[in-house]
């Protein structure tokens, strides 16, 4: 999960799976893989930095919990 800024300064929570692509036309738009798209503050810079950091983070915690797992 990512959290982005809405134009109007709402904070909103994006799945990032469910990310399709991003693009910037000015604003950055995330258009998602059910149809929707979302106009936010972020560039798309930091909504890839975003989605890096959650994958990362993600991966991490899931590595980990197939280690206990295995004890």
């Amino acid at each position: 999960m990512i959290k982005v800024t809405r134009l109007n300064d709402a904070q909103l929570v994006i799945n990032a799976d469910l990310i399709e692509f991003v693009e910037a036309i000015p604003d950055t738009i995330i258009s998602l893989t059910t149809g929707k798209k979302i106009m936010v503050k972020e560039s798309i810079d930091d909504v890839i930095e975003g989605v890096a950091c959650f994958k990362r983070l993600s991966s991490g915690f899931a590595a980990k919990a197939d280690a206990r797992a295995r004890e």
